[in-house]
């Protein structure tokens, strides 16, 4: 248990996390995004699943390897059942799918552990796609459509930067006890995931995906891309609408049968 260190340089060590499309209501299933972050690339993985059962999360933990363009090393969740669950079935798939493979996992209860998936939480899912809950197949399927896209924006033409180095400096009188001090960041100059993995050294298995990842970004307009993008969004957002007004509407309904019962019983006494 642990973390993945911030000075790691070899692409391949991905923390996970899975996001929860449930709305203000966990019951029934619902979708779930599937994360995945390089912590030396930042290149991203996103894949959208109906539940969260062993097969859901096979189906999802497939389509990211089937996609990803290099070597996965590491994975790294946090500790939550559909990762870690008493028959073990992820930590089974994995080893048989990939030789080698370091199945590490957060602390309990320390979320700083999987720090960058989580900031991707944050900036690549929930942004987009707020608290809402979606809970069919075709919106699964749009989202995969989303993310598609995504993939392509994100990893080949949006600049990341990465922490190059971190001091604690020791403040004038603080004294050897420790305290009064502060954490010095210091960042590199920011690029694409696409360029730190060309220089990471992490192309030498998969030259083939080497020369469609730069074929994809010659022919590639970002511009037209990210329009593409706003598009699919704008029909999430729909729904997000349409499930606020259905659950507006219900309460409503719930709310008029309330006052007409109690008026009912009212009568009754009187």
């Amino acid at each position: 248990m642990g973390r993945i260190p911030w000075q790691t340089q070899e692409a391949g060590h991905f923390e996970v996390d899975l996001v929860h499309h449930c709305g203000r209501s966990a019951h029934g299933e619902y979708a779930h995004t599937l994360q995945m972050v390089d912590a030396a690339t930042g290149w991203s993985e996103r894949v959208a699943v109906l539940g969260r059962g062993s097969r859901a999360m096979e189906e999802g933990f497939r389509l990211i390897k089937e996609r990803v363009p290099f070597q996965i090393k590491e994975l790294h969740p946090d500790n939550g059942p559909e990762f870690f669950n008493d028959h073990d079935h992820m930590v089974r798939l994995w080893g048989e799918e990939l030789t080698g493979l370091k199945l590490s996992r957060s602390r309990p209860y320390h979320k700083n552990d999987n720090r960058r998936v989580e900031q991707k939480n944050d900036t690549l899912v929930r942004a987009y796609l707020g608290n809402g809950r979606l809970d069919q197949a075709s919106q699964v399927a749009s989202l995969n459509e989303l993310y598609d896209l995504m993939w392509v924006y994100y990893n080949l033409f949006q600049p990341v930067l990465h922490l190059a180095e971190k001091q604690y400096i020791q403040e004038e009188g603080a004294g050897d006890a420790g305290g009064g001090g502060k954490m010095r960041r210091k960042w590199d100059v920011a690029r694409t995931p696409y360029e730190r993995l060309k220089q990471s050294g992490g192309w030498e298995l998969c030259e083939e995906q080497r020369h469609k990842l730069d074929e994809l970004y010659e022919r590639t307009n970002p511009r037209a891309l990210r329009d593409e993008i706003y598009r699919l969004l704008a029909q999430v957002w729909k729904w997000q609408e349409q499930a606020e007004r259905s659950g507006q509407n219900r309460q409503v309904a719930v709310a008029v049968a309330v006052a007409v019962a109690v008026a009912q019983q009212s009568e009754k006494v009187a």
